[in-house]
């Protein structure tokens, strides 16, 4: 039976959970504080990779696992 690791996809969740946080506050310092604004999206851009990565990963374990 294929495993997924579970692991891998309660990174991605985190990391999906911080990029929602980041980019609120993108949006809340647009007007005020565009270098905090940027800095936030570019936080929120490395968060996604991150949560990209793990979601990969979690599905080349799946599809390396042989089937049964």
């Amino acid at each position: 039976m294929t495993q997924i690791d579970v692991n891998q996809l309660t990174q991605a969740k985190a990391n999906v959970t911080l990029t929602q946080t980041l980019l609120n506050q993108a949006i809340e310092k647009a007007n005020s504080d565009p270098t905090l604004a940027q800095e936030a999206m570019k936080q929120a851009s490395s968060e996604i990779s991150s949560a990209l990565s793990a979601v990969t990963q979690a599905q080349n374990t799946v599809k390396a696992t042989p089937l049964e």
